[in-house]
């Protein structure tokens, strides 16, 4: 996330507002309501209209925007301009631009992950023009004064010394770097003490000219506008931007052939353990059985294996968690837990052994139903907001999932086997192939050679 899990920087929207947002919901994302709406200047959008809210909630991405377009020595760079785009821009600093946005009740936010770029937009109908307005104008013009990108920047590097005394930022920054090694994915997407005081008002001007090409942008709205009031609204927000991105020129990449569990020493009474397996990217046709098996595995909570086993059973964890992460370039299957270091050796060996047990036999029948049935049941509630709605827009265009993806998906998981579920394990939970990192003073548990 931007600045370190994001330190929020926009206007909030009224509490009344916020309640009305709420009312969308997953009928609203059904394929006949989806239109794709081209504005004058070629800006396409995924449009759901929603009539009954007087409010516009817009999901924008840029595809290889995040962290991965960084370069070594601007390590850090998306995340930074991340947290500036909405501190001044054309005639309006920082000050004047922020109580612009207050005074319309827009929400206007961006964020840097390590493949993309997003901007979140919402504003009441009535206002949509100018908090269009303002949204471009923060992307064209930004103005990156020096107390801003000071601010911002001492906020980003109080993150970074945080992160360097939790351990869990420590095994995710480990595990990325040894999975990696000097890609892009290797590197931490907030960068570096050394990289992100180096910075300069420049290289933030060079990410936007560089990076928010149109030919990588995804947008998806939601609410009361209709395709032909939203065609100068989008060109408004994004038809100055540059037509095309600088090409990367990165290819797929794939996790270091050397693995195994690394243990770093840090003086704390935890084990905090990241492990994770080479998986799928998104397209890939067993993601849904793949989806499946994790949920009985270790994503569906108190319902899972990893939970039984390591939690309910022996009480090694408070708690412990799997999840699949298909990442523009790699796929992985992810998971971690903490655990005292006194019991660090016995987890790691019931986590092991769980998997490999789950891998070889597969799961019940019984439980098989049970996880489809929850899988199913918990995805409208990922669809209560116009927002919520406006990121699915987005990601089914993303992944070309198609406008029928919210319809179809129910019966996709639904069809899937045990065999099916089989087979995926076999494919992911290779445990010859995992890498774990181990961050504590774990008793018992040395790094393999």
């Amino acid at each position: 996330m931007s600045i370190m899990q994001r330190i929020v920087r926009t206007s909030l929207v009224p509490v009344m507002a916020l309640g009305l947002l709420a009312t969308a919901s997953q009928a609203g994302a059904q394929s006949g309501d989806i239109v794709e709406v081209r504005s004058d200047r070629g800006v396409v959008a995924w449009l759901k209209q929603e009539p009954s809210i007087p409010m516009i909630a817009v999901s924008a991405l840029w595809v290889q925007g995040g962290s991965v377009s960084d370069p070594a020595a601007l390590s850090g760079r998306a995340n930074l301009v991340s947290g500036l785009l909405d501190e001044g821009s054309g005639e309006l600093d920082s000050q004047a631009f922020q109580q612009r946005l207050d005074e319309l009740a827009v929400r206007l936010s961006f964020d840097a992950g390590r493949d993309s770029f997003s901007m979140s937009l919402q504003t009441l109908t009535g206002n949509a023009a100018e908090a269009f307005a303002l949204a471009g104008q923060a992307m064209t013009r930004p103005r990156f004064d020096e107390e801003p990108v000071e601010r911002i920047r001492r906020q980003v590097l109080t993150g970074i010394a945080r992160g360097v005394q939790d351990p869990n930022t420590i095994a995710a920054r480990l595990f990325f770097e040894k999975a990696y090694g000097d890609d892009p994915y290797g590197r931490p997407v907030e960068g570096t003490v050394e990289t992100v005081s180096a910075m300069t008002a420049a290289d933030l001007r060079s990410f936007v000219a560089e990076r928010l090409g149109r030919d990588q942008l995804i947008i998806g709205v939601v609410g009361d506008v209709s395709p032909e009031a939203l065609k100068p609204l989008l060109d408004a927000a994004f038809g100055d931007l540059p037509a095309t991105a600088k090409p990367l020129g990165l290819g797929d990449v794939s996790m270091a052939a050397q693995r195994g569990l690394t243990v770093s020493d840090y003086p704390t009474s935890q084990t905090s353990f990241l492990f994770g397996l080479p998986a799928l990217k998104r397209d890939d046709p067993d993601y849904e059985a793949a989806r499946v098996m994790n949920h009985m595995l270790g994503g569906g909570g108190f319902t899972s294996l990893l939970t039984e086993e390591v939690r309910e059973k022996r009480g090694l964890t408070y708690g412990i968690y799997s999840y699949l992460r298909p990442m523009g370039r790699d796929g992985l299957w992810l998971g971690g837990l903490s655990t005292s270091n006194d019991k660090a050796a016995e987890a790691w060996q019931v986590l092991r052994d769980t998997i490999r047990s789950y891998a070889e036999t597969g799961p019940t029948a019984e439980r098989l139903a049970d996880a489809k049935a929850n899988i199913n049941g918990a995805f409208p509630l990922r669809l209560t907001s116009n927002k919520g709605i406006a990121g699915l827009l987005v990601a089914l265009q993303r992944y070309d999932l198609g406008k029928d993806y919210v319809s179809r998906r129910p019966g996709l998981i639904n069809a899937v086997t045990v065999d099916d579920v089989k087979r995926v394990a076999g494919r992911i939970l290779d445990l010859d192939g995992m890498l774990a990192v181990a961050v504590g003073q774990p008793v018992g548990l040395v790094s393999d050679e």
